[in-house]
């Protein structure tokens, strides 16, 4: 009997152990609900067995599991998430349809985008940064800030704590095309540059471009910047904003017609003048306000056609201690008054699945304006000018196969520049009103993307540029050595004055090695005929632009790359190293001595010569998991040098120097810790070498006065600069039936207070003062830093859907 009872419980645990063991398949078949198109790489998540995958070129996925109840979660970028419980007792099989999370599409790049993108594409040196990862990095004023991430990208950096624009891969900050929403930004910071003038809570995207630019872009020589704004795909209002110290905001998203007619406006303002002394004692008499505004229209007219409007103001007044005089003028101060004004229509018509006509006309407005309040005077001196850009693009594009795409286009632009006028009023000062420039350049320009192998893809591209310079405008003519006016021509409105045609090669080549290592080759030709002449550490509202004319020839640089790219953990960690070189002929630079300001025979000031850049980048991202982040480090030079015969203008006797963005170390880290949902601690670190500087060569006395002696441009250094910042985001608890959301966010810029300095400048000495430092010298040489101290900020955010 025992045996039998033992023999009985031994088919019985035999029996309950093969049923326990017993695997059955789940198969999913994952399709878009509004085109039954199968959906590739849809991510699936798997509980309680904390498996997945992603699904196949068919939407296809499957897997054998035990026996057991599971969770199991279909997602995919732009579409509603699936949740499914399935009791999995035999094999099974699901289709599952996913709809478009329309009212969310404008918040993402609305594509396949897979994992191991950075090792398929054939494009080199691009770098996408998401609204989500720039609100992840600390920033000065409490608020994402496009240009400040980019800054801690490898190969990207500025002139200083404060400076209007970037400088990539050692180009000079006018050497980089700004679009937003296609159009062109010439001054994209506000508060002398610690932040940028782009609708933060309007933005979906951001692209820089910095090795083989798509064909599609022009007119600069170094890089790319494409931001774009959110389409307004809602069918309920949708508020966003926030409240911080130094600017506040506010988006609003909401259809106009059901199903056919959507809008968002979003608004920043922003009031710093009781801040700013607390920064430094010299800003006590400085004040600063600012505003911008994006305003998009969304016009859905058939299934097949697209049509928005986007219209772009940002506005900016600062009052500083003199900085710019004119003579007879008695002023205390300057203020400066400067303003963009932009407007995108752009209709996109889709002819089928794979081809699509887009047809764009771009104005863009941009006006600085300096004004000087005479003392004891009402009167105000008036100096502004304009740069006045309209532009007209028709590009169609075609998806042949799986392995074969390409565009073509043409682009036809107009410039019409107003270098300045004086306005004295009532002042003891005659007008002025410089001659404008107007110019015409026509592009066209197609681009191919083909897969020949598996393991090989080539992106190609070619443009050609026709530019004409045309009158009203006087051509001087001058002696080379000595300078002096030899004659003048005439040209009449319409006239041509100078034309120059360019044509540029663009290629990528990308040969994967294995299924986690690919490696990337790139080269580009890109033609410059607008610059920006200026000679401070960065542009100011004064800065001359220019087109150019039989005197100023087009810069033109040539960019060669190469690189090898490595993932690990299942796509999960980015390594890669990128080597480049470029190439750039009539650069623009200053003479010695030179002064843009109201200057009316603007080429004998400037000097056209050579530069070059090279270095390379090491990198490292990590993109998933509770810690996240990237570092970088760069090694690179920028050098110029002018071409020149008079002795007098030569800059360094002809010999290479330093350029103002030469940094040869770079080093960039940034790191996020997600210890639960609704907490993000973020730190930033950056450190790289001194900025150059001019620093004197001696002491001449002139009048009775003593002065520094300059012989030699940017032969010093400045100290190291290093910055460690920090950032806490605190989210609100969610709840599923709760329209308003909300965080705050608390960072702290420049945490332990490091004294960067911004420049070195002289003075002449007042007796003994500082004569342990400066012993007999009768001047004195001071280091200026903007930021003294770390920087506090505190913003509450909020979304209202």
């Amino acid at each position: 009997m025992k045996t039998y009872t033992s023999f009985s419980v031994l088919i019985i645990l035999v029996c309950f152990q093969i049923g326990y063991s017993q695997e059955y398949e789940l198969s999913l078949k994952i399709d878009n609900a509004d085109t039954g198109m199968s959906m590739e790489n849809a991510e699936i998540s798997i509980a309680p067995c904390n498996c997945g995958g992603l699904s196949d070129a068919n939407g296809a996925f499957s897997i054998s599991l035990p026996e057991d109840n599971y969770r199991v979660t279909i997602s995919y970028i732009g579409f509603w998430t699936e949740v499914h419980q399935i009791e999995l007792n035999k094999d099974v099989f699901l289709e599952i349809t996913l709809n478009e999370k329309q009212e969310e599409l404008s918040e993402v790049i609305v594509r396949a985008k897979k994992m191991n993108e950075n090792l398929t594409l054939p494009q080199m040196g691009v770098v996408e940064l998401t609204p989500r990862e720039l609100k992840m990095i600390p920033s000065a004023v409490g608020e994402f800030d496009v240009l400040r991430a980019m800054t801690l990208l490898a190969g990207v950096n500025n002139a200083g704590e404060i400076s209007n624009g970037l400088s990539v891969r050692g180009g000079s900050l006018d050497q980089n095309l700004i679009l937003y929403d296609y159009a062109p930004v010439f001054n994209p910071t506000h508060l002398f540059g610690l932040f940028s003038v782009f609708t933060p809570d309007a933005i979906s995207s951001s692209e820089l471009y910095r090795a083989n630019i798509p064909s599609r872009y022009g007119g600069r020589a170094t890089s790319v910047l494409d931001i774009k704004v959110n389409n307004p795909y809602v069918d309920k209002l949708k508020l966003s904003g926030g409240l911080g110290l130094v600017s506040s905001r506010l988006n609003l998203e909401t259809p106009l017609i059901k199903d056919k007619l959507m809008l968002l406006a979003g608004v920043r303002a922003g009031v710093t003048d009781f801040l700013l002394p607390i920064f430094s004692e010299r800003l006590k008499n400085t004040k600063a306000r600012f505003y911008d505004s994006t305003f998009k229209l969304l016009y859905l007219p058939s299934d097949n056609d697209q049509v928005t409007f986007t219209g772009f103001y940002s506005k900016d007044f600062y009052q500083l201690d003199l900085v710019t005089a004119i003579q007879n003028i008695n002023a205390e101060n300057n203020q400066y008054d400067f303003s963009t004004l932009n407007g995108t229509l752009n209709w996109s018509h889709t002819f089928d699945d794979t081809s699509r006509l887009k047809t764009i006309v771009i104005a863009s407005d941009y006006t600085p304006k300096i004004i000087f309040p005479e003392r004891d005077s009402n009167n105000e001196v008036t100096y502004k000018s304009k740069i006045n850009y309209l532009s007209f693009i028709s590009e169609y594009s075609k998806e042949v196969s799986s392995n074969l795409d390409y565009y073509v286009g043409a682009q036809a632009n107009r410039y019409t520049i107003n270098p300045g006028e004086l306005d004295p009023g009532s002042a003891d000062v005659l007008p002025v009103s410089l001659e404008k420039e107007s110019s015409y350049e026509f592009g066209g320009y197609g681009n191919v993307n083909w897969t020949p192998f598996e393991n090989l893809s080539v992106s190609a591209g070619l443009r050609f540029n026709h530019f004409v310079l045309v009158g009203p405008y006087t051509q001087n003519f001058f002696d080379d050595l000595s300078g002096e006016l030899l004659g003048t021509t005439e040209f009449e409105k319409g006239a041509g004055v100078k034309t120059y045609n360019g044509l540029e090669p663009r290629v990528g080549l990308n040969i994967k090695l294995g299924e986690t290592t690919s490696l990337k080759a790139s080269y580009a030709r890109l033609n410059q005929y607008l610059q920006n002449i200026y000679n401070s550490t960065t542009p100011i509202p004064t800065s001359r632009w220019k087109t150019s004319d039989p005197n100023v020839l087009p810069q033109r640089s040539d960019s060669y790359g190469l690189g090898l790219y490595k993932n690990l953990n299942s796509n999960k960690i980015e390594l890669g190293v990128e080597g480049y070189y470029r190439d750039v002929t009539n650069t623009l630079t200053y003479k010695p001595g030179a002064d843009f300001f109201l200057g009316e025979t603007i080429n004998r000031d400037v000097v056209q010569g050579k530069g070059k850049a090279y270095g390379v980048e090491l990198s490292f991202k990590k993109q998933t998991g509770k810690i996240n982040g990237w570092f970088n480090y760069t090694w690179s030079r920028s050098l110029l040098r002018s071409q020149i015969e008079k002795p007098g203008d030569r800059i360094n006797n002809n010999q290479w120097f330093n350029s103002d963005f030469d940094r040869p170390h770079v080093l960039n880290g940034t790191i996020n810790f997600e210890s639960n949902p609704y907490n993000t601690w973020s730190f930033n670190f950056t450190a790289q070498t001194g900025r150059p500087y001019t620093a004197a060569n001696g002491i001449v006395t002139l009048e009775g006065i003593q002065a520094p002696l300059f012989l030699e441009r940017n032969n010093s250094r400045l100290p190291t600069y290093h910055r460690l910042d920090f950032s806490w985001n605190v989210k609100g608890v969610k709840r599923e039936s709760k329209r308003w959301q909300s965080d705050w966010t608390f960072t702290i810029y420049n945490l332990y207070g490091r004294k960067n300095p911004y420049s070195i400048y002289y003075t002449q000495r007042n007796g003994s003062e500082n004569g342990e430092v400066f012993g007999n010298s009768p001047l004195g040489a001071f280091e200026l830093s903007i930021l003294n101290s770390p920087l506090l900020s505190l913003t509450y955010n909020f979304v209202f859907q």
